[in-house]
């Protein structure tokens, strides 16, 4: 056919689906008007959802509706975006005790779904205004007028398939027995373009539903990932919490998309703003538009940070003077080590400078510690080395001369920013800045990181949520809860057991990675390194190679990311141990004229490029298909790229091996579909 042919086919095509769309309007007017009790633009608003369920919608209408309101919700309607909880009135404003009722109703409906998985930003409140023009919000209700209704709904994002929306329509009406399914009495034809995409036929149990919605999620977009969830994390976003709260478990098990949920969540049912903080500077971005993907109503009411980034702008909206200078402050190191570290005992140890420049940062600046006693004393959690008190003593010195020499300069460094925002939030009174506030990868962050986050916000009932794992920490040093003065008692530590984004072969080799690293979480729990985890997913794929040399290694990359099918490069990730690799990279595939696009850059959308960086900032992100070339060279050697080596005591050297395993581990486990590890034997 031509290209006047199928213009002309797309034009009779139009007009007869316009034909169509009419005839269902006249049949939904008339069905409209069995509804005597309602007015006549009540009944204009109803026959508008009729039309809809001639396009696969299910409709449920209270058996009472009327003028005089017998119900908080007058509809229930179920579609490809999702739960609407309706109600329609034709005159007055929509008052308190209205947006109450609407909002009860809108409960129970995700209480009712939420047996199938459904998470609570799927079901969404409307208040309908027949006979105006309106397109506004009061808190969580979006309040339409009779001609936005229907375009609104049209352009929701597509949460469900159409299996979906039958299973959960029988469901609503077998838990609401007041309510009862209407329709027009044909259907339209599906246009042409989804004729090719039939859905299967049959209403699901249970059991196959939560089957069928994480088989559509692991190839849809985020959206359809971000509607259906395990029960379990279900009831975790929606439970009520009388204090601080934690949700832990192994990589991969979703302990990140609970968190975004659970910020949906108290969103919706708060008036003041929610922090969602983590350490890493690129994952706010990506966060960030993953929750405007998935519940658009609330995003511009949770706030997504960078710990150090947010603690600097808190300052300065206190007024409160920061000088943060990263080079003044390494260079005050520099100088320290050389006049008071490179001669001390510490050099037998370990004589690379950055191990003690990581004690100041992790354990003594890191737990605000500032006397000598304190550090003497305390727990070193993570860290392999035995100091006596003399080295603690040498390591002290070297902190003081360190402190010196960086007052001298007048800068600050990233411990003293969360310090003086701790010693801020600690003089404020009155209302607490946040609602509410989500702490994501937890274990990446400081004491005094943590204890800023809690002075935010306290003990009170939901306002402190902590997520992360032990296991995939990355970075040196540590702490308990407790050493922070937050009590997680009975049910408000929460562990996740199940992973949904790895294989059986991804996760068996990432696991062999760290099998023989017990590590302590942030409950003072021994935890042995391969941990028993239930898998969901089945179908990913290990591919090692090995080859002689660099160049024969980095060629045969080449060839599988060319390989990739066409748009697999925006589920593919390059991760890198350093940054000194990544250059490598992007200069590689920059001249095979392959798209990259550096993972500190990427927001979450969708861009057919290599998302290339380090392991370090993989962290919180999945992907498809990640390539790892050579991985195993950090290990072997024991020594990061681009940093100085040294003889180092057998403790500390099998510090930094767990650590650069733990990165790796992470690296790996961000594989959902394929993992690539290529090799250069030494």
């Amino acid at each position: 056919m031509g290209a006047g042919g199928a213009s002309s086919q797309r034009a009779q095509d139009a007009r007869r689906q316009e034909r169509l769309l009419r005839e269902q309007w006249q049949a939904g007017r008339r069905q409209a008007l069995r509804w005597e009790a309602v007015g006549e633009g009540e009944q204009r608003v109803l026959a508008q959802l009729l039309v809809l369920t001639a396009r696969g919608w299910r409709l449920l209408v209270h058996r009472q509706w009327s003028r005089t309101r017998t119900a908080d919700a007058d509809m229930l309607l179920v579609g490809t975006g999702g739960v609407f909880v309706i109600h329609v009135t034709a005159d007055g404003e929509p008052g308190e005790g209205r947006a109450a009722g609407l909002l009860a109703a809108t409960r129970a409906a995700e209480s009712a779904v939420a047996s199938l998985g459904m998470s609570p930003v799927a079901v969404q409140p409307l208040m309908v205004f027949a006979g105006q023009r309106r397109d506004a919000s009061l808190g969580r209700i979006r309040i339409l007028g009779e001609h936005e209704i229907g375009p609104v709904l049209l352009s929701q994002r597509h949460r469900l398939r159409a299996e979906s929306v039958r299973a959960i329509a029988d469901h609503l009406e077998r838990v609401f027995p007041h309510y009862r399914g209407s329709a027009v009495d044909q259907e339209l034809p599906p246009p042409p373009e989804s004729r090719r995409q039939s859905s299967p036929d049959g209403l699901f149990d249970l059991e196959g539903l939560r089957d069928a919605a994480l088989e559509g999620a692991l190839r849809a977009p985020i959206e359809q990932w971000m509607t259906f969830l395990h029960p379990d994390q279900v009831a975790l976003v929606r439970r009520n919490w009388s204090g601080p709260a934690r949700i832990s478990g192994p990589a991969g098990t979703g302990k990140t998309v609970v968190a975004l949920h659970r910020a949906a969540h108290l969103a919706r049912r708060t008036t003041g703003r929610i922090l969602y903080v983590t350490f890493a500077n690129n994952l706010p971005r990506v966060q960030s538009t993953f929750l405007k993907a998935m519940a658009p109503s609330v995003a511009d009411r949770v706030d997504f940070r960078s710990l150090h980034s947010w603690a600097q702008e808190f300052l300065q909206e206190r007024g409160v003077p920061v000088r943060l200078h990263g080079d003044k402050a390494e260079t005050a190191f520099s100088l320290a080590w050389k006049h008071v570290g490179r001669g001390s005992r510490l050099a037998e140890l370990d004589p690379a400078p950055t191990y003690w420049h990581e004690e100041i940062d992790y354990v003594i600046k890191g737990r605000g510690l500032t006397r000598f006693e304190e550090y003497a004393t305390v727990p070193r959690r993570r860290r392999k080395a035995s100091l006596h008190r003399a080295h603690r003593r040498s390591v002290w010195e070297l902190y003081e001369a360190y402190e010196s020499l960086r007052g001298e300069r007048g800068v600050h460094d990233f411990n003293d920013v969360l310090s003086l925002a701790l010693a801020e939030a600690s003089r404020s009174r009155g209302r607490p800045p946040y609602a509410a506030v989500v702490v994501d990868e937890v274990q990446d962050l400081t004491l005094v990181g943590v204890r800023l986050l809690h002075a935010l916000v306290g003990d009170v009932p939901n306002g402190l949520l902590l997520v992360g794992d032990g296991q995939q920490t990355v970075y040196p040093g540590g702490f308990r809860l407790t050493d922070a003065g937050i009590d997680i008692r009975g049910d408000r530590g929460q562990v996740l057991r199940t992973n949904y984004r790895n294989s059986k072969q991804i996760l068996d080799a990432a696991l062999t990675v760290v099998a023989d690293d017990a590590f302590e979480d942030l409950d003072g729990e021994r935890t042995p390194g391969r941990r028993d985890v239930d898998l969901t997913y089945h179908d990913g794929d290990v591919v090692r190679v090995t080859r002689p040399t660099v160049d024969a290694h980095d060629g045969e990359l080449l060839d599988a990311l060319r390989a990739l099918p066409d748009g697999a490069l925006a589920d593919t990730a390059l991760l890198c141990p350093s940054l000194r690799a990544v250059g490598h990279y992007q200069r590689l595939l920059t001249q095979a004229g392959l798209p990259v696009c550096q993972l500190e850059h990427y927001d979450g959308r969708a861009v057919d490029a290599v998302k290339l960086g380090t392991y370090r900032r993989a962290k919180g992100l999945e992907f498809k298909n990640v390539f790892l070339p050579r991985h195993d060279a950090v290990i072997a050697t024991g020594t990061p790229a681009g940093t100085a080596g040294g003889t180092q005591t057998p403790q500390t050297a099998r510090e930094r091996e767990e650590l650069l395993r733990s990165r790796l581990f992470v690296a790996m486990t961000r594989a959902r579909d394929l993992l690539w590890l290529g090799s250069v034997p030494s």
